[in-house]
This record gives structure tokens, C-alpha cells and sequence, in this order.
């Protein structure tokens, strides 16, 4: 934090060697996140209309990740957006690290990836977690004008999911 309170760290743009460090920060976060190996990030990296980080001392710290709709990407939840609409940003994961987690940094994250998507698409999409459920995310995109728009069960049941989007037109 800033001596104003305000979160520290600077978002930029994730780089090749960031990408270990942001497989670490993931792995730390699963179940939240899917787990995902170095070859498998190095793909969704390629693919991703927004790729950035939050960087504090010259370490990552957190990140996020997004897809535009011609993304060549399997998600199910991803593709659930694909069927509906013709043009979004969809929020694959986003993860902060546990040591800087409650801080602000996920929803500065956000503030980035929301002036990304005004310029690009008429609306962000997400999924969070309704079994098991996942309150405090569903708190925080209700706090940042999230609508739920669909159900779906996921990873052959055992989870469930609310689809939500943020509207801009």
C-alpha cells in the first residue's frame, strides 16, 4: 500500500519470463483456478487478447487473463460465451497472491481489463463458482455490475457455475 492507502505495484503487460512465475501463482490458487502446466499457459498466453500483471518490487504478484471471442480455446464456460454473443472479453482467471490478497489489487486488475473491453466489445463475461460457492466472488462482481445471465454444471457435475457479464451499449 501507498502511504494514501492506495495499492502499490504497477500493471503492465505479461512477458515470456514472467510465465513461470504466474504458473506458481496459479498452482497456489487451485481448486479456485484450474491447474495448468507451463506448456498449457505458454498456449493460453498465445491465444489471449489481454494478458497483464501486476508487478511490486520487480516480482509478479498477480495477474489476469482474457480472451476475445475468436480464441481457439476449449473452456466450456468460455464456449458457453462463444454460442451466445458475437463479441466480449471473457476473465479466464485471475489470481493475486496470497500475501497481498483483500488489498485492492484484483479490483484494479478489473479497472484495466474494463477500460480494455469498452474499446473492444460491449461487454466483459466471467463465471464464478455457485457449487462450491464462491461468495466473495460473487460479492465482488456484483460490486462491479455483474448480472448473472446462465447456469451451467461443469467438470462433469461436480461444479457449478453462474455465467455473468458486465454490459457497456
Amino acid at each position: 500500500m501507498t502511504p494514501e492507502g492506495r495499492p502499490s505495484g504497477s500493471i503492465r503487460d505479461a512477458e515470456a519470463d514472467d510465465l513461470q512465475t504466474i504458473l506458481e501463482l496459479n498452482e497456489a490458487a487451485t481448486p479456485n483456478v484450474s491447474h495448468l502446466t507451463l506448456d498449457a499457459l505458454h498456449a493460453l498466453a498465445a491465444e489471449a487478447a489481454y494478458f497483464r500483471v501486476v508487478e511490486e518490487r520487480e516480482r509478479v504478484i498477480a495477474f489476469l487473463l482474457g480472451f476475445g471471442p475468436d480464441a481457439r480455446y476449449a473452456s466450456e464456460n468460455f464456449q458457453w460465451f462463444r454460442r451466445r454473443y458475437d463479441a466480449f472479453v471473457y476473465i479466464d482467471r485471475i489470481v493475486v497472491d496470497g500475501d497481498t490478497r483483500g488489498g485492492g489489487i484484483g479490483a484494479r486488475l478489473y479497472a484495466d481489463i474494463d477500460t480494455f473491453t469498452r474499446e473492444r466489445a460491449p461487454l466483459l463475461a466471467c463465471e464464478v463458482n455457485v457449487r462450491p460457492r464462491n461468495d466473495g466472488s460473487l460479492r465482488f462482481h456484483e460490486r462491479h455490475g455483474f448480472t448473472e445471465v446462465g447456469r451451467q454444471e461443469t467438470e462433469g457435475g461436480t461444479k457449478e457455475v453462474a455465467l455473468l457479464v458486465k454490459r457497456y451499449a
